[in-house]
């Protein structure tokens, strides 16, 4: 199962029925689990960690050094979950300062992607080609980074949010929000992608709401964040989605993306349908 043509180092462990390709290069302190392929030309690097079922194409590079000023040449690790797909030219990076970087499990990383070290980056996720993240970034469950979108050191992205081609962010992108070019500019509600996750009409409409009410109005979010609290009281309260975007704009240290106006300050409704 694997191409004589690799190097693939005696220290690494590997499950039996792991295929690697030709030329490619398998590094010592490596461990990749069963059913687990390696495309030609790919290099595994030392302190990397990779689960089973993953498809790694051609071209990749796995765990190389962290680019951070601040490394020293400790030892970090790569760790990747189980069934991912890894296409060509991609990298992904291992962590700094005795961390790690790690990639969940059923992640999409399409050509040419790019995994700063020490980002988290959970089960789901799609970067589409050319998305690029920071060092020490986060992205939340099925969240969707479109191709050459940009995200900065430290910034979060939340579950199931979307950000449209070409978007740059370096404030934290909502859960459930799209985001657009140019930077840090919301446009609405990834309604698609709230449907295909399985989330029911009523769920959707009280994110509707309290996208409306958080973003619409060019405001305080404290004030803008008791108000909704206010309106979701009389259906009943908060949802569980509503309670989790409260959260995370609590829990916000680079503060989150704005929601966009018209020229002259009009606010739009959101484009989510």
């Amino acid at each position: 199962m694997i191409d004589p043509r690799a190097v693939v180092s005696p220290r690494a462990r590997i499950a039996p029925d792991v295929e690697i390709g030709p030329f490619a290069i398998v590094e010592d302190d490596v461990e990749i689990g069963a059913g687990t392929r390696i495309g030609a030309f790919t290099q595994v690097c030392s302190g990397t960690r990779i689960g089973r079922d993953n498809r790694v194409h051609m071209h990749v590079v796995l765990g190389n050094e962290p680019q951070d000023l601040a490394w020293r040449g400790q030892p970090t690790r790569l760790e990747i979950g189980d069934r991912n797909v890894i296409r060509e030219g991609s990298h992904l990076h291992r962590g700094s300062k005795q961390e790690a970087t790690v990639v969940g499990d059923d992640c999409y990383f399409m050509t040419n992607s790019h995994v700063g070290h020490d980002c988290r980056v959970s089960d789901g996720v799609i970067l589409a080609t050319g998305a690029t993240l920071g060092g020490h970034a986060t992205v939340g469950p099925k969240a969707f980074v479109s191709g050459y979108s940009l995200v900065h050191q430290f910034v979060r992205v939340g579950r199931l949010a979307m950000m449209q081609g070409g978007a740059a962010a370096s404030r934290d992108v909502p859960p459930f929000t799209i985001a657009v070019r140019p930077q840090n500019i919301l446009v609405g509600v990834n309604v698609v992608g709230l449907r295909r996750a399985g989330l029911d009409r009523a769920a959707i409409a009280a994110i509707r709401r309290a996208y409306r009410t958080l973003f619409l109005t060019r405001r305080d979010l404290r004030r803008a964040r008791e108000e909704l609290l206010a309106e979701e009281a009389v259906h009943g309260g908060p949802t569980a989605e509503v309670r989790e975007l409260l959260d995370f704009i609590d829990s916000s240290r680079r503060g989150v993306c704005f929601g966009r106006r018209r020229a002259g300050g009009a606010p739009l409704d959101d484009a989510g349908d």
